[in-house]
């Protein structure tokens, strides 16, 4: 790839007032590489500024000011000249996305943008994933809904360097100024009709080393695909069956695995008693205990999980050995901070909420390939954080990073769960311990009851009212530690200088809670804090799942918010918009209330609820309508947890510059989904130091019959002219707009949720010993 230079800050400076080193806001610097072929990448570092030099005002929470995307985004900057695309002798562009395509469409919104700066058919554009590449540092995490914030600019810079190569080499070529270029679907024409193809041009535009060029980008009105809506790139492949997936892969000699399971949380072996009888078994190969239960391997993995079934394991106990649901909940609360404002009689507004563990399970399975052998080890995986998956794979195999090699393959879905490298983990051991290649999966049995939740929580909210004014808001998170060290925690140890004042002595929790939580109205003294109710991440197996603290911290303020418009007699929406700070939360609300036509009759036991949500650089705002009637309520579908109905949804987001609007919907709809599961349906019960809730027909997440028949989602135009995130950005909104309209339907605030919790389960749990249930065999009755 050629030597790249030293220099590692970053930050683009405005026009004005510039020294001769500074550049414009669409002037950048880029290097074309030495070597072979035209391979580039950009440079932000010019003109770059300290982060923790920003100013931080004592009115405005700290994500006003600095918020976790400017982080994670300051942490990409130094290695963005690390991120090259390379034109190859057919003209084609190719780029090595840093992050990992999980559903959420960022191949394609990624080869639209290089696309655009290059003057290339989006078909000859092509994205593959990264593999682990220790040297990009912090620039290789998906998650925070960063993605497109952090890398926009970088790759456009990227490709504006590559375009203005290709220019030089067939002026040269051609005899003609680099101005009277024409470029046209790959192909560079001059005055006199003479052309040169983009494949020629690369040929040509290598240089023997890596020089440094100034590039401009193109303005917003030069742009053909950015902001026009596009199919997915892999949406053929997806739709049949071509596209691969980690289990896809045909990886030499790689046989199925499994792992069986203590029945309690975090359990460990004590003693396998039938190694042998289970090595006997039709197919079985390998039999091996491991430091999360017992690998086998066998020829299929219906036989993996006969093998499974058949184990007579002695078990350890686990880590919260006769803890329920309850229990958690009376640790959270005694963990509790203070509130600061007494109770103040009819003054006073607040509520205190429960939220419940859910699991952060996708709809693939956990699942991972891995080849140990002669003092080294290769990975397949679905992995989000990769650099970190390759470091915790060399511990757990005793092995140097550089030996270990990690290959990023595409997700289905994450919810942050892919964060983690549990299955990479699991399978290096395997295939340490079997001494073959392993294609380990987990059971959907394994990960509701094994994996990865969102921690449960209580939120205390207490607000003041003098005078027709809301003078004090008060919130107090309390939750079950969230893990951290998937690659994000150590960013912030090794940048802590970059965090605003006050931060640099938090735990990695509270850093990330007062980065990311921001109460956007005007609410006098306003102060949000996080407790854990303990440091040991070790007894619940938690993960940063999908908008993290987001989803339970609003639902809290925004049922109180509208408890403080009713103390105040006012309505719900014109409450809001009078308190609001941004002009930006005030559009996505009005036009909100506009779409879904608030405040229109509608029958008792039934009502409009709203809410709205400020992070990842833009806004959203939800209507939504609810029938609790109880004919709604107590309606019959087989198989179903059905109870409240929520009839239509409205949303409507500003994520600033939009690369791709039916991406943006897409994101929309499914973090609707998540947020409407999480409000009435979606949780995990624990009972008896266990998870009761073992695959997905067990867990009521949204489903056919309780999505709304009416849904829409708006994209605003932006004043911005840079993306802002979206993948998380639906979630929050839509979960407190539920419980809003369940609030308004029913006349009771909701404290605990999912709302449906304290119901009868719809299920009969599944055995715990064995830890799986029987392979189904007609492939029609059993799609658990």
């Amino acid at each position: 790839m050629g030597n790249l230079p030293a220099r590692t800050s970053a930050r683009t400076t405005s026009s004005s007032h510039r020294s001769p080193g500074h550049l414009s806001r669409r002037s950048f610097v880029g290097y074309v590489l030495g070597g072979t072929g035209l391979v580039v990448a950009a440079d932000l570092t010019l003109g770059s500024a300290p982060a923790h030099a920003l100013p931080i005002p004592s009115v405005p929470q700290v994500p006003e000011i600095y918020d976790l995307n400017d982080f994670l985004t300051h942490c990409a900057l130094p290695t963005s000249a690390l991120v090259a695309i390379h034109v190859d002798d057919q003209g084609d562009a190719h780029f090595a996305l840093p992050r990992m395509e999980v559903g959420q469409g960022i191949t394609t919104s990624t080869a639209m943008i290089i696309a655009d700066e290059l003057d290339l058919p989006l078909d000859r554009v092509h994205v593959t994933l990264a593999p682990a590449r220790p040297e990009l540092l912090f620039n290789q995490l998906t998650g925070g809904s960063n993605t497109t914030i952090s890398t926009y600019t970088p790759i456009r810079v990227a490709a504006a360097v590559a375009r203005k190569a290709l220019l030089e080499a067939a002026a040269i070529e051609l005899g003609a100024l680099v101005e009277t270029l024409v470029v046209k679907a790959g192909t560079i024409f001059d005055s006199l009709g003479s052309s040169l193809t983009y494949g020629q041009a690369a040929t040509l535009a290598a240089p023997p080393t890596t020089r440094r060029v100034r590039v401009s980008l193109k303005a917003a009105a030069e742009q053909r695909l950015v902001g026009t809506p596009q199919r997915r790139v892999d949406a053929l492949d997806a739709v049949t069956g071509r596209k691969q997936y980690a289990m896809d892969l045909d990886v030499p000699g790689a046989l199925p695995t499994m792992v069986c399971r203590p029945p309690g949380l975090n359990g460990s072996v004590r003693e396998v008693r039938n190694r042998a009888a289970v090595l006997a078994l039709p197919g079985v190969t390998h039999v091996a205990v491991i430091p999360t239960g017992v690998a086998v391997r066998a020829r299929t993995f219906g036989q993996c999980i006969d093998a499974v079934r058949a184990l007579d394991v002695a078990w350890k106990a686990g880590s919260v050995p006769g803890k329920s649901a309850d229990d958690i909940a009376l640790e959270l609360r005694r963990a509790q901070l203070p509130l600061a404002v007494p109770k103040l009689g009819a003054t006073t507004v607040e509520g205190d909420f429960t939220f419940h563990f859910r699991s952060g399970s996708a709809l693939e399975p956990n699942c991972a390939i891995a080849d140990v052998r002669d003092g080294s080890a290769t990975i397949w995986g679905g992995l989000k954080s990769p650099i970190d998956a390759q470091s915790k794979v060399a511990r757990a195999l005793g092995l140097p990073q550089r030996k270990v090699t990690v290959n990023v393959v595409q997700g289905g879905g994450s919810f942050g769960r892919k964060l983690f490298s549990d299955a990479a983990i699991e399978a290096a051991q395997a295939s340490r311990a079997f001494g073959v290649p392993v294609k380990l999966m987990w059971h959907r049995a394994d990960e509701p009851r094994q994996g990865r939740v969102h921690p449960m929580a209580t939120s205390r909210v207490r607000a003041t009212v003098l005078l027709g004014s809301v003078v004090t808001f008060e919130q107090r998170h309390t939750s079950v530690s969230t893990d951290f060290t998937h690659g994000l925690g150590e960013r912030l140890t090794a940048e802590v200088a970059a965090l605003p004042t006050g931060l640099a002595n938090l735990g990695f929790s509270e850093t990330i809670f007062l980065l990311s939580q921001e109460l956007p109205y005007n609410f006098g003294v306003v102060t949000q804090l996080l407790n854990e109710s303990n440091n040991d991440v070790d007894r619940f197996n938690t993960s940063s799942v999908r908008n993290i603290y987001s989803p339970d911290v609003r639902t809290a303020n925004e049922l109180i918010v509208d408890q403080l418009a009713a103390r105040l007699r006012q309505d719900p929406v014109e409450f809001r918009r009078r308190h609001l700070k941004s002009r930006v939360v005030k559009r996505v609300l009005a036009r909100a209330a506009e779409l879904g036509e608030w405040g229109r009759s509608m029958p008792a036991g039934t009502a409009q609820g709203i809410a709205i949500h400020k992070e990842y650089k833009g806004a959203t705002a939800v209507l939504v309508e609810i029938d609790c009637r109880p004919a709604t309520v107590d309606r019959t579908v087989r198989d179903a947890v059905t109870g409240p109905r929520v009839t239509k949804a409205i949303v409507v987001v500003d994520c600033g510059l939009v690369v791709n609007p039916l991406g943006v919907e897409a994101q929309m709809m499914g973090g609707f989904s998540d947020g409407m599961a999480q409000a009435l349906t979606y949780g995990n019960h624990l009972v008896d130091g266990h998870f009761l809730e073992a695959s997905w027909d067990n867990s009521a997440y949204t489903r056919q019959w309780n999505t709304p028949p009416d849904f829409r989602c708006e994209v605003m135009e932006s004043d911005r002219r840079e993306p802002g995130g979206i993948g998380e950005a639906g979630v929050a909104a839509s979960m407190a707009a539920v419980a809003c309209a369940y609030a308004r339907a029913t006349g009771t605030m909701p404290t605990e949720f999912p709302i449906n919790f304290r119901a009868p389960l719809h299920f009969e749990p599944k055995p715990f010993v064995p830890s799986v249930p029987e392979s189904p065999v007609d492939g029609l009755d059993h799609l658990s």
